[in-house]
């Protein structure tokens, strides 16, 4: 009589399941691979330097798989990160996901790396590799997280930041397309409550990626001193880092308009003001810092551009024109 031993697949982790999906991501990853880490070769530069970042899309995924529309989460994946990048000045280069799952579903896991791989050639760079871990006990069945990695490359003399913004600087910001990836803990306690409809268009909306409209304007020779990606803290955490010590922005009400998710989750009136500005980005995914001289011609460019404030002497913190 054999006795036969517990396997991994009883253990909950199916490995057939794992091989039918590596060989359907194989035409999703670019560049060379030695079966263990992908190749890319570098770029040619002067004086090159790399940046590297890495984030999540948070319990955005609850909501999500909630609403069952997870399709959007591989753009959130990569523009949470891509859009750091640029803040920086950084061309994106590779980027890596890891998915960590409850239950691996095939069909599921595919759909969100293909999402993710259509994000990174919009953004300018490559999927160059990830990881898909199957762990039961850790997340309950349906339930997956999700996390991205991703590297760039400036030129150190072409570098964004706060050492080259100069008082009299104008801020442009750039539209958000909705909620982007923060502040979702909130959002879903208001759905849950009933504060807020669960409209899966309005407030799942993939998050804009920046890198397109930031390589248009540099293209176009428009000069940019700093950026700012307006994630979690909102922009009085965000924009305040593209600043020197000594100068501020200087923020005018009124100058852009509210995304219309972010409206829907204010008008219920149970979340106060200050709370939502520390919380969302509140329309403005990402702000330039440039010479008054380049932003007509940033406008002309960048779809949901306005001039919404400017930098002036001052401690340090985000202000508002009065």
């Amino acid at each position: 009589m054999t006795n036969r031993g517990i396997s991994y697949s009883d253990a909950g982790v199916d490995l057939g399941a794992a091989r039918r999906l590596t060989e359907g991501l194989r035409d999703l990853v670019h560049g060379g691979t030695t079966g263990f880490a992908g190749t890319l070769p570098m770029p040619p530069m002067r004086d090159a330097v790399l940046v590297a970042c890495t984030d999540g899309v948070g319990t955005k995924v609850l909501l999500a798989r909630a609403l069952g529309r997870i399709e959007g989460l591989g753009q959130d994946l990569v523009a949470m990160s891509v859009n750091d990048l640029v803040c920086l000045g950084a061309t994106p280069l590779f980027f890596l996901d890891y998915l960590a799952v409850g239950k691996l579903d095939p069909d599921e896991a595919s759909m969100i790396v293909a999402a993710v791989r259509d994000a990174c050639l919009a953004s300018g760079c490559v999927l160059l590799g990830g990881e898909t871990a199957e762990m039961p006990g850790l997340y309950a069945e349906g339930h997956f997280d999700m996390a991205g990695f991703a590297v760039g490359a400036v030129e150190r003399s072409e570098m964004l930041g706060p050492d080259r913004v100069e008082d009299g600087d104008v801020i442009v910001g750039i539209a958000s397309s909705g909620i982007h990836s923060n502040g979702y803990s909130l959002v879903r306690r208001l759905v849950d409550d009933g504060s807020v409809k669960a409209d899966a268009d309005l407030l799942l909306a993939p998050t804009r990626l920046y890198p397109e409209d930031i390589h248009t304007l540099r293209a176009a020779g428009v000069e940019i001193h700093a950026a700012a990606h307006i994630t979690g803290g909102g922009l009085p955490e965000n924009l305040p880092r593209a600043f020197p010590p000594g100068l501020r922005p200087v923020l005018r009400r009124g100058s852009w308009p509210q995304a219309p998710a972010i409206a829907a989750v204010l008008e219920g009136g149970s979340v106060d003001e200050a709370s939502a500005w520390q919380t969302f980005n509140m329309g403005l995914g990402m702000c330039l810092v440039m010479p008054r001289a380049a932003a007509n011609r940033a406008l002309s460019l960048v779809e949901g551009s306005h001039i919404v404030g400017r930098a002036e002497t001052g401690p340090a913190g985000l202000a508002w024109e009065v």
